[in-house]
């Protein structure tokens, strides 16, 4: 009956919720990696330009608004970064964090852009397809 026990449990860690739960290994190589450190270095820098500007500021403020929008997809990249298992941890590079950080750049610019024109104006169209080549580039990198 232990033997069951262990087999249950090590059939556990293989399954697909392993892949979104990460472990505290795990856990730890991520946060300890360059990627990380380059987009939580950004999101920190973001955060107290936000808190310095809400002290004049509302939150309508466009300015605001711009940086609401980038934590936002930052928070995003940061949890994608997070369930990364330890043993692919090499591949959170300093380059990676940059893509990232470029990426979020370029999607806050896309945001900003959809909320003035439709899907299929030029400009849209453009930032939307820089977008792609970023993330293709994180994909390829991540696997």
């Amino acid at each position: 009956m232990v033997a069951v026990s262990i087999v249950a449990v090590s059939g556990q860690t293989s399954s697909k919720p392993a892949k979104t739960i990460a472990s505290p290994d795990d856990l730890r190589a991520v946060r300890s990696s360059p990627a990380y450190a380059e987009v939580l270095l950004r999101e920190t820098e973001l955060k107290a330009e936000l808190d310095s500007l809400l002290l004049d500021h509302t939150e309508e403020f466009p300015k605001v608004r711009d940086l609401r929008i980038e934590l936002e997809l930052l928070r995003s990249e940061m949890d994608r970064l997070l369930i990364v298992k330890a043993v692919d941890a090499q591949k959170l590079s300093v380059a990676l964090g940059r893509l990232i950080l470029a990426k979020a750049g370029h999607q806050t610019k896309l945001r900003l852009l959809r909320l003035q024109f439709s899907d299929d104006h030029p400009a849209v169209r453009r930032q939307r397809k820089t977008v792609e080549v970023y993330e293709a580039a994180i994909k390829e990198i991540l696997g």
